[in-house]
């Protein structure tokens, strides 16, 4: 097969499940050919690189050249990517399950669903039941208090991932900044500094459960926490969106250093973005 050739349409078609992921269904017909999954992606589009690369984005050409061979429309294949996440949740995105769904998951391994991978997440957005961890541990979460808040933390993170719709700012912005170290006082011994997080100030149980399960918190770069400590972030996020702009420089007051220049610039964008859109959105109003 020449490059200008088009690849044929696959005689024998899967159906996708609800909510699967792109690279696990194509995973599926690599199974059912028994060739390896690039072999299938690259049959499909020689220039693709990774199936990863392709859940994170593929262009309209790529989508319709993918359609074409699995005998489907476009917009479904669209829908199996992560191409409509914002920018600023990628880092929540998991590279490998992190949970799902005893309900809507037909396994553990594969297929593998979409929401499998989205960090932000505590429920199933297919019927709402609570996710379980993909690890196998079943550790009750320590903040069950805090459900509700988590709960909407959850729908604001997702809203601006999957929808692009946000109130005054970046909530996962605010997630990031929330997992930013702190300090307090007096101060613990050396090895025990990585404990603090700014999310502790808001969340106080935080701290002792840490110290308890010796978790290693994840840090701001890739903020998607185990399953059963999610929802003290998502409740941080929640209280924080609600609370204003006000609260991160509250928040600021628990850093020292290098690390609350860094909080300090972050959450002076945030809150000056919020401001303009403010504006903006009072001149409509005239």
């Amino acid at each position: 097969m020449t490059e200008t050739t088009p690849p044929r349409q696959l005689p024998v078609r899967l159906a996708p499940y609800a909510d699967e992921l792109l690279s696990s269904w194509i995973g599926r017909h690599a199974s059912f050919y028994a060739v390896p999954p690039l072999v299938m992606l690259q049959h499909c589009l020689p220039e693709a690189s990774s199936l990863r690369a392709t859940d994170l984005h593929l262009s309209g050409d790529q989508e319709i050249r993918l359609a074409r061979v699995f005998a489907t429309e476009p917009a479904i294949v669209r829908r199996m990517t992560f191409g409509n996440v914002v920018q600023s949740s990628h880092r929540l995105l998991a590279a490998m399950p992190a949970q799902y769904c005893t309900n809507c998951s037909p396994g553990h391994t594969a297929p593998i669903l979409r929401s499998q991978l989205l960090g932000w997440r505590i429920t199933c957005p297919l019927c709402g039941n609570q996710l379980r961890d993909a690890g196998g541990r079943e550790l009750p979460s320590p903040f069950r208090q805090y459900y509700g808040a988590a709960l909407r933390g959850e729908k604001l993170l997702d809203d601006e991932a999957e929808r692009g719709v946000r109130t005054w700012t970046s909530p996962a912005e605010i997630a990031r900044l929330l997992l930013m170290r702190r300090v307090i006082w007096p101060l613990p011994r050396e090895h025990e500094l990585w404990r603090y997080r700014v999310l502790g100030a808001i969340i106080p149980d935080l701290d002792d459960v840490v110290a308890a399960e010796h978790e290693n918190l994840p840090t701001p770069a890739r903020p998607i926490l185990p399953l059963h400590l999610r929802p003290a972030l998502l409740a941080g996020v929640a209280i924080v969106e609600r609370a204003g702009p006000e609260m991160l420089r509250m928040l600021r007051g628990h850093m020292m250093g290098d690390n609350k220049v860094r909080f300090s610039d972050a959450a002076e964008n945030m809150i000056a973005r919020a401001a303009k859109l403010r504006a903006s959105r009072q001149m409509q109003l005239i």
